[in-house]
């Protein structure tokens, strides 16, 4: 589980395919830190770390499966390309932003971006299939990062990035037709679910 509260930005360091894609990501976590088997959220997939080191910077690898490369935006992964990183929940932890559990449900793109005072006013299209369960004053994670929805029309969402969280993610590189991973809210799956169960 994660916050959607980004602590690191990484970089992708390789690429590599044999059978399953593997990814090394650069990050400024202290490598020693990370654990074989742990979880962490790359750019809001969950992916398990299987490998790691220092040199000539922390880093760790990850195994990526097929179900992941078609489900997120994990197919248009380049070298150099900058992710945003968190860590998993540890039990104690402040939870700053919702729960996220890093299960991509599908892939939004970035239709419009205005700037309001200091601060970017983003417009996202969501999947019809994903678009019922965004409500205004929810919250969604987009690329792992934890953001309350302003307003919803139809397929399309808008959400406010503030210069904080521009400058301590990689949102302050985001371009419009971008396409990013989107994780709904857990509380939205379940509340439809059950009224799809009692109709």
């Amino acid at each position: 589980m994660f916050t959607g509260i980004i602590t690191d930005m990484g970089e992708v360091l390789a690429l590599t395919r044999a059978g399953d894609l593997r990814a090394r990501i650069g990050t400024h976590y202290d490598a020693a830190s990370i654990d074989i088997g742990a979880s962490i959220a790359c750019d809001g997939v969950c992916l398990t770390v299987v490998a790691k080191g220092q040199e000539p910077q922390d880093w760790f690898e990850v195994q990526v499966s097929a179900e992941s490369v078609a489900r997120t935006n994990i197919g248009s992964w380049k070298i150099g390309k900058r992710l945003n990183l968190e860590r998993a929940l540890k039990v104690g932890d402040e939870l700053g932003g919702h729960i996220v559990s890093g299960h991509v449900d599908g892939l939004a793109e970035i239709v419009a971006m205005a700037d309001e005072g200091d601060s970017t006013r983003f417009t996202f299209r969501a999947p019809r299939a994903l678009a019922g369960y965004i409500a205004c004053k929810g919250s969604i994670a987009l690329n792992g990062t934890s953001l309350t929805v302003n307003e919803v029309k139809g397929t399309d969402f808008g959400v406010n990035i503030i210069p904080h969280t521009k400058s301590v993610t990689t949102w302050n590189s985001a371009r419009a037709g971008d396409r990013v991973n989107l994780e709904i809210d857990t509380l939205a799956r379940y509340v439809a679910r059950l009224a799809e169960w009692k109709a």
